[in-house]
């Protein structure tokens, strides 16, 4: 077994200056083999070491399933390891279980899944589904994840496994049940808060480059720290995960996002090179750029840092994903000024056109998802150049219409873009927000969701004026709406038609 050692990242030494940095690790639980086979004392781990048992293989519990019982999570995602053929174990499981039970095989994986019935799901949650396959040995080609697939023993499988934290295994057989395999000490490796690779952690990315996203993920969600070796690794060998799809990518980044302090995961992603592969628009706002004694800040570690502050307040995904592109365009936007220093104008805009292209090449869902994430980084400065200015109706008035529902997201969005140290500037634009809010708060109590479209539309202008679908049609549509959003007048037939007839003849067209 080799030495480990940690690099310690002095993560807040970028100041992520709201975010609420973990400076613990999950707590760890120490059992004896008789703690663990009381643990496991549940109906479906006994008849899956009878069925082992009758069939005269040995079989384990392994994985995440493993590593969760020692960190006092729980868990539904059941693993089994049989020395022999995981399918033959799962059919005898299924024919135990009877008709309540559910069987299905993936022949090509060498795997099977049995979901349990109702009366085997004892204090195991209120779905149960055991994953069974043979222990085995793989080998890979340079240039595919996919494996060489030979029959192995438990230490051939375990050695495959992509951390030493998920490669423990608990054995079910009886003369043995309950009894912890635990070559690589994964679970000083859970006490010690690290995640390595059971081997040589250059061999192990190389065969499979997802363990990478993998890694950094389990590190994110967990708040562990990379061994140094194994993050060496990730840093010589991150060209690898170009083999990689999209879609397994997306999984990973999901999941990294999804956690509690999610800054921490891309700080490891920017800190050994993969991000610069995945997401190079993220990657290339970590820059300071001084010119004439006068820099801008560091923009990507802000992103972090409002991204950190969204997911304190939300567990909404999309938001979150908004968060981290909202600062995106600043690349492409930023500009020397000589007599304001740097500027970022319209880098909303630019923003907002970028992320279809990011979605689509990250394999994220390009329908409503999108749309959501488009319009919250475009409209993200609005609230904030309202809160600048006068506090006016009609502005905020505008704000809503084109927010819609998704008004409170930007408000959130917007309020956690605030990470200035200077706790007077930060207390002002804070309170700047809240005027901003109330006037949202006073319109949305108006119903102005609903009054806000003009009762002329633009079929009964073509109508009218006799107009096929135009861009005059459109000027005249957004005359009535501006009016209507600027409260010059009711949105009332009568009034509307007078400043539509005025408008049509400044024009040049006339209604008969």
């Amino acid at each position: 077994m080799r030495a480990k050692s940690v690099s310690f990242f002095c993560f807040s030494s970028f100041s992520l200056s709201n975010s609420k940095i973990l400076c613990k690790f999950a707590p760890v639980k120490l059992y004896s083999d008789q703690a663990l086979a009381k643990i496991l004392d549940k109906e479906i781990f006994h008849l899956i070491g009878d069925v082992a048992d009758g069939m005269g293989v040995e079989c384990y519990v392994v994985g995440g399933f493993v590593r969760d019982i020692f960190l006092e999570r729980p868990s539904n995602d059941i693993d089994v390891v049989v020395v022999g053929s995981g399918i033959e174990v799962a059919k005898a499981l299924k024919d135990r279980l009877g008709k309540k039970a559910h069987l299905s095989v993936f022949r090509n994986f060498g795997t099977a899944q049995v979901k349990t019935p109702l009366h085997c799901r004892e204090g195991l949650g209120e779905s149960l589904e055991v994953e069974f396959v043979g222990a085995r040995r793989e080998s890979y080609s340079h240039d595919s994840r996919k494996p060489i697939v030979e029959d192995g023993t438990l230490e051939d499988d375990q050695n495959r496994r992509d951390f030493t934290i998920n490669a423990m295994a608990i054995c079910l057989n009886n003369k043995r049940f309950g009894e912890l395999v635990d070559p690589f000490n994964g679970i000083a490796d859970l006490e010690d808060g690290i995640i390595a690779t059971p081997l040589d952690p250059e061999v192990t990315f190389s065969d499979d480059p997802l363990r990478m996203m993998r890694c950094i993920r389990f590190a994110t969600q967990l708040n562990f720290q990379i061994e140094e070796e194994t993050f060496d690794a990730l840093s010589r060998m991150a060209d690898r995960i170009k083999i990689v799809s999209g879609e397994r990518i997306e999984v990973e980044l999901n999941k990294i996002m999804m956690a509690p302090t999610p800054s921490k995961g891309f700080v490891d992603l920017q800190r050994c090179g993969l991000l610069n592969i995945i997401l190079p628009e993220l990657a290339a706002l970590d820059i300071v750029e001084q010119r004439n004694g006068r820099a801008h800040k560091n923009n990507f570690y802000h992103t972090l840092a409002v991204l950190d502050n969204v997911a304190h307040q939300s567990d909404n995904l999309w938001l979150r994903w908004a968060a981290l592109l909202h600062d995106i365009g600043k690349t492409k936007s930023k500009r020397w000024d000589p007599a304001i220093g740097w500027t970022f104008h319209n880098h909303n805009l630019i923003g907002a056109k970028q992320v279809p292209n990011i979605f689509r090449r990250l394999k994220l869902p390009m329908g409503a998802e999108m749309k959501y994430v488009q319009k919250l980084v475009d409209l993200h400065m609005r609230p904030q150049v309202i809160a600048d200015e006068e506090v006016t109706d009609s502005a905020v008035r505008r704000l809503l219409n084109d927010a819609g529902d998704d008004i409170d997201d930007l408000m959130m969005l917007c309020e956690a873009d605030i990470t200035s140290k200077n706790e007077v500037k930060k207390k002002m634009f804070l309170e700047n927000f809240r005027m901003v809010r109330e006037k949202l708060a006073d319109l949305k109590e108006k119903d102005y969701k609903r009054l806000l479209q003009p009762v002329i539309d633009g079929n009964e202008i073509m109508e009218l004026f006799h107009l096929q679908p135009s861009r005059e049609v459109g000027v005249l549509k957004q005359y009535l709406k501006d009016a209507v959003l600027d409260n010059k007048v009711e949105n009332e037939r009568e009034p509307l038609m007078q400043l539509l007839l005025e408008k049509a003849a400044q024009m040049g067209l006339k209604t008969n």
